[in-house]
């Protein structure tokens, strides 16, 4: 799979229309289902290259267009999770800054 191009699993006559937010490979245990005997194993059937990674990640970044934006009346709620994650983005940037200031007992 090359940039740009569909997945390997992806086969139009079995799948239909193509969807971003899908994974096409073979079905396994969801890490929820997962038992801690287990997790080994789970961890190790995982692809760790760094395409698989950005695909994990682009696969997570449409669902949330398909939850949140593309529905009719989506509202605020995409608007508001972005400022939130962008405020603890800042804050885990800036923490070593905020953080002496702990010992401060008074402001000027």
């Amino acid at each position: 799979m090359g940039f740009g191009e569909y997945p390997a699993e992806y086969n139009a006559k079995v799948h239909g229309p193509y969807d971003p937010a899908r994974w096409y490979g073979k079905v396994d245990t969801p890490l929820a289902q997962t038992k801690l005997g287990e997790l080994g194993a789970w961890l190790g059937r995982r692809q760790k290259s760094p395409q698989a990674v950005t695909a994990a990640v682009s696969r997570g970044y449409w669902r949330w267009l398909h939850k949140y934006v593309h529905p009719k009346r989506s509202g605020l709620t995409p608007f508001l999770q972005v400022i939130a994650a962008s405020s603890a983005f800042f804050y885990v940037l800036n923490y070593t800054k905020i953080k002496a200031h702990r010992i401060h007992k008074y402001h000027w």
